[in-house]
């Protein structure tokens, strides 16, 4: 019943930072190393049967936002500690591969063993390695249908020539690590009012008349509610968003969807899981440019039907 935890996603330009924590406890699963040793089809293969057959496991992620607040040393430990309260299983011992005990200072720091090469020598550790790198990897495939351009599903946010290209023509998004040196000069407003500046062309279109009526409709929803308006309509070349608001010193994010008829299934169909992902790296990309850090978020969606532009509802759908 060992617990063995390793990372990924350390040394890339863009993208989250990932642990994986996984208890193999009696599966025995052949084919488990280092996940870099591995081909993508076999590390996927790999994974779905740790998935089905470990006791436990679990991923911890902090995303670049993070990473540029805390630090990358700090990163690690969070995600670590992220990763292992997933873990709903007894264990012994806890493994982690490389040097550095990312859990020291915690409860469950003293049972931890560090080891060089863990992720080839311990099957468990092995199996966090898979389960994490999987996982990332399908996420910055995912960024793709984001983030047009960039092609991080072939490089997964590492410094390439093809991404540093892409950012030379491009610019930055939510998800690049602007505190690491290469892009440090995009931290200090070099992005977005550039961006603006440089790239009018590709700004979003203003919303249309009906579109900026319900919106108004929804801010003075929220402001009866106790919410201060701080924001409406702030569009760049990669995200928008439609209104953005402050109560209990919490930011809200409303995205504003209108239907003329409240029989075509009010706008809350068209919030996916696609389009909560854009929601939340427009709220990260925001906070960004308005130097808004270490601010609690809450992403909403706000139905608005008819003529008389009625709100019907506003939820929450995601922090």
């Amino acid at each position: 019943m060992i617990l063995g935890i390793d990372e990924v996603g350390r040394g890339p330009w863009a993208g989250p930072l990932v642990v994986g924590a996984v208890v193999l406890g009696g599966a025995t699963i052949d084919g488990l190393t280092d996940s870099k040793k591995l081909t993508k089809k076999r590390r996927e293969a790999l994974d779905t049967i740790i998935r089905e057959q470990a006791v436990g496991y679990g991923l911890g992620w902090v995303h670049a936002i993070e990473i540029d607040n805390i630090g990358l040393s700090e990163a690690l430990k969070l995600a670590s500690r992220r990763a292992v309260e997933q873990i709903r299983v007894p264990y012994h011992e806890i493994i982690i591969d490389g040097t550095i005990n990312f859990l020291e200072g915690t409860t469950k720091g003293k049972y931890v063993t560090t080891m060089a090469k863990a992720d080839l020598l311990v099957p468990s550790v092995s199996a966090a390695s898979i389960v994490a790198k999987v996982a990332r990897d399908n996420y910055m495939t995912e960024q793709d249908d984001v983030y047009e351009g960039y092609g991080f599903s072939s490089h997964s946010g590492y410094g390439t020539a093809a991404h540093r290209s892409a950012i030379d023509a491009l610019g930055v998004t939510p998800l690049h690590r602007l505190s690491f040196a290469p892009l440090a000069k995009y931290r200090h407003g070099h992005t977005a009012n550039n961006e603006l500046k440089n790239h009018k062309k590709d700004i979003l279109s203003l919303p249309t008349a009906k579109g900026n009526i319900a919106e108004g409709a929804v801010a003075d929803y929220l402001k009866s509610h106790g919410h201060e308006i701080i924001d409406r309509n702030w569009r760049t070349k990669y995200c928008e968003i439609d209104i953005v608001s402050t109560k209990g010193g919490v930011t809200y994010f409303t995205e504003v969807k209108y239907r003329r008829q409240a029989n075509h299934g009010g706008g809350f169909g068209a919030i996916t899981q696609k389009k909560q992902m854009q929601m939340r790296f427009a709220a990260e990309f925001y906070i960004q440019v308005k130097k808004l850090f270490g601010t609690d978020t809450i992403l909403a969606v706000a139905s608005v039907t008819g003529d008389d532009y009625f709100v019907e509802d506003w939820f929450v759908v995601g922090s």
